[in-house]
């Protein structure tokens, strides 16, 4: 074995121990959506005391960690995204009124001395505030003596013996405790009954308790000690609710609550169990696809497959990475796009065979590999674009999206170029493989390649046919967006979607009905699946989305809720603007990435087409009316990165054919690298399908709307590649009158290989 070889043997084999070692030994983190919760987003605003940044929303984590903590939650999660927002996220928290309740309260607990009874319309004195007591008895308050910064704990407690019912004990910090005995000292001077006796609690602008201070403290000397008693009507409920509050502190800045989310988790067990199935499904329909067409070599490249699987799983979880559901669908769908190398590296080591077959096997997969590394660089290189911007421009499960798509093309990259590699090479140096050419899978050019060499069409001859019928259905889709307009999700207009089961089947009639007179008639009531219920509504508090639950119940009976999305119209309006940032941005990328690497011809012509293939994508929803949300956003990055992966196979090879043949016409070498990228598009395009199918009959409601716009972008893409892009180019490039590029490369001169080139049957590079 040659040093190369060894090299890469004993690169593999440390990969794939490392890869085991994460995958055994690491738990992948799920996220909410597929473990069931809550997740809460907070968004800090400007009080008239303090201003609302990074560092005020630090002190904010702080306090909500306390009152998360004192829920008792199981791994509570809460981060600070940004300089103004906190995520909360509550795993098994499915009512979100109990977190609502504990989470998004100010709490600005203060203290006050009650100067008397207010009379009717009576106006309040310089630094006084008038307030209802619990009973309703509007009090005249004085200045705050003591605010919560004072409180160091507190406890909801009872004692059956003395008859006290249920009380809160308020432990005081030394400051906290100074000023305790000095307020109840200046109330104990006034006579027993006298309201200025009392003390004024405040919770969030509501007096919570007025106690008078016991008749046995003395005037002017006041409670002594740093903790006292509140009481009052409180159950043991609300006694512990406001212990939760008091301990944990008063929020330095307001909030408020911009987005909500809960997931119930048979929704997610059913997600993870349908996506490992299209996973298994797709992975088996893919390898079996790649095994008749490349035998051996699709063989051993769909052992490098399944090591694929186990590569991307370990980088997840090695990296900490959460697992969302459009997570999931990335991971699946990377599957299919793993192929793509190995795809590109076998139809260039055919073609090089046919070349020259007397310098054997080894040589052309070889040559197959160094010939197609350009092609796997920059179509990877342009998925990449596309899974980055999803990162840093979306947000919530969506960002899952772009990153398991990013591990999954990393991955693919490793066992194509390194795992698929070692094992490829070492069985064509085996004896019997090297006499029997044919079992190899490279030994022939393949049944796609013989047709077009008998035919070999003139398909850019026809390029402005093409492009009238690209404009064609741009009109269509168009025409379905302005006239039947686009049906924007929650995520992008700002609203609530819940999505229920039900005990017994309802019909959607009668459960519209039921929510309207429950007091929404303007909700949108619709069937989810097959057997679920959605409620839309543009606005709906935790208290309003119980009712419609009761609602429903008294229809359908036993309830559930599956899915819970809030989403605030101010973060709807930033979120379809981010979306639209990000389509624009990615065009843009993608342009001046093809610009630098090709040259500006190539670039106008790809995004042209990538253009083409999001309006009829978006169109094709548009007149089925399919939601245009989150997961459609990342459908439609994906798009354009395989819309841009599918142009730079041909362009690249256009480019390789028109430097090593410059009085070519461009046209003719256009055309020549059209055909040439046949087979490697039909069969990569098919191990995709296969999982995308999958999917969209296994994947539930979100991911078959993903999977569908996946499937529509993978079928407009390879058509636009050749059909769209190519044409763009030839006649931009007839304008440009700029010459071909350098070679880089000196192309074999064997008759065989001339032979092929003139035929259209040259490889996929």
């Amino acid at each position: 074995m040659s040093r190369a070889p060894l090299v890469r043997a004993i690169l593999t084999f440390g990969i794939l121990a490392t890869a085991l070692y994460f995958a055994i030994s690491t738990p992948a983190r799920l996220g909410l959506d597929l473990r069931g919760g809550t997740q809460i987003v907070l968004e800090t605003r400007d009080s008239p005391t303090a201003k609302a940044n990074a560092e005020s929303t630090d002190r904010a984590l702080q306090v909500l960690n306390r009152r998360v903590d004192a829920l008792g939650v199981s791994e509570p999660i809460l981060t600070r995204s940004g300089e103004r927002r906190i995520i909360v996220e509550l795993p098994g928290v499915q009512d979100p009124r109990e977190a609502e309740e504990v989470i998004g309260k100010t709490a600005q607990l203060t203290f006050h001395p009650v100067t008397g009874i207010a009379q009717p319309n009576e106006k309040p004195k310089q630094g006084e505030r008038i307030v209802p007591d619990e009973g309703g008895q509007p009090l005249r308050l004085g200045p705050a003596a003591l605010t919560g910064e004072g409180v160091s704990d507190a406890a909801g407690g009872t004692d059956p013996q003395q008859g006290l019912g249920w009380f809160v004990t308020v432990d005081f910090n030394g400051s906290g405790g100074g000023a305790w005995k000095d307020l109840t000292a200046k109330a104990a001077c006034a006579a027993p009954n006298d309201p200025t006796r009392r003390i004024a609690i405040v919770l969030d602008d509501r007096v919570i308790s007025s106690p008078q201070v016991d008749p046995s403290v003395p005037c002017n000397v006041g409670i002594p000690g740093n903790n006292t008693q509140i009481t009052g009507n409180f159950t043991q409920e609300s006694a512990q609710e406001l212990a939760v509050l008091v301990k944990g502190g008063a929020l330095p800045v307001p909030v408020e609550i911009i987005e909500q989310r809960t997931v119930g988790p048979t929704l997610g067990a059913d997600a993870i169990d349908a996506s490992w199935k299209a996973a298994a499904i797709g992975l088996a329909l893919t390898g079996l696809f790649i095994i008749v067409v490349y035998r051996l070599m699709g063989l051993l490249a769909t052992v490098a497959l399944a090591l694929y699987a186990l590569l991307s799983y370990a980088l997840l979880v090695a990296l900490g990475a959460t697992l969302t559901l459009p997570g999931l669908a990335g991971f699946v769908l990377a599957i299919g796009m793993a192929i793509d190398a190995n795809v590109l590296v076998f139809e260039r080591a055919r073609e090089e065979y046919a070349a020259a077959p007397k310098k054997g096997l080894s040589s052309a997969l070889s040559r197959g590999y160094s010939g197609a590394w350009s092609a796997i660089i920059d179509s990877n290189v342009t998925t990449l674009l596309a899974a980055g911007l999803l990162f840093f421009l979306a947000s919530g499960p969506v960002r899952g999206f772009g990153v398991t798509l990013s591990i999954g093309v990393l991955a693919s990259m490793v066992t194509a170029l390194i795992v698929a590699r070692l094992f490829t090479e070492w069985a064509v140096r085996r004896t019997f493989v090297r006499n029997r050419p044919g079992i190899s899978g490279i030994g022939s050019i393949g049944r796609v390649r013989t047709w077009l060499t008998e035919r070999n069409p003139d398909l850019m001859k026809r390029g402005r046919l093409w492009l009238g019928i690209a404009g064609l259905l741009v009109v269509v889709a168009l025409t379905g967006i302005f006239t039947r307009g686009l049906n924007w999700g929650v995520e992008f207009t700002g609203g609530r979607l819940i999505e229920y089961s039900m005990s017994r089947a309802v019909d959607v009639d009668a459960a519209r009905e039921a929510v309207a007179d429950a007091g929404f008639p303007r909700a949108v009531v619709q069937r989810s699946g097959e057997d679920n219920i959605s409620v839309r509504t543009s606005e709906l508090t935790n208290d309003e989305a119980f009712e419609v639950e009761q609602a429903l119940a008294k229809v359908g009976g036993d309830v559930t809720k599956e899915r819970d999305e809030l989403i605030g119209p101010s973060l709807g309006n930033e979120l379809r603007t981010k979306a639209l940032i990000a389509l624009g941005v990615a065009l843009l990328a993608q342009m001046l990435y093809l610009a630098i690497r090709f040259r500006w011809t190539f670039g106008v012509g790809a995004v042209l087409a990538m253009f083409h293939d999001i309006v009829i994508v978006t169109g094709l929803f548009a007149w089925l009316g399919k939601p245009i949300d989150g997961v459609y956003l990342a459908a439609a990055l994906t798009i354009i990165g395989l819309s841009v992966n599918d142009t730079v196979v041909v362009f690249d090879r256009v480019r390789e054919l028109w430097a090593a043949n410059p009085k070519t016409p461009f046209r003719q070498s256009a055309n020549t690298a059209a055909l040439q990228t046949v087979p490697r598009t039909i069969n990569t395009g098919l191990g995709a399908m296969f999982i995308l199918a999958a999917l969209a009959f296994l994947g539930g409601d979100s991911l078959t709307d993903f999977a569908i716009a996946l499937l529509a972008g993978l079928f407009i893409g390879t058509y636009s590649s050749t059909f769209t892009a190519t044409p763009i180019a030839i006649e931009l490039q007839a304008k440009s009158k700029s010459g071909p590029p350098r070679s880089r490369t000196k192309a074999p001169q064997s008759a065989a290989r001339k032979r092929a080139q003139r035929a259209g049957s040259g490889a996929v590079v």
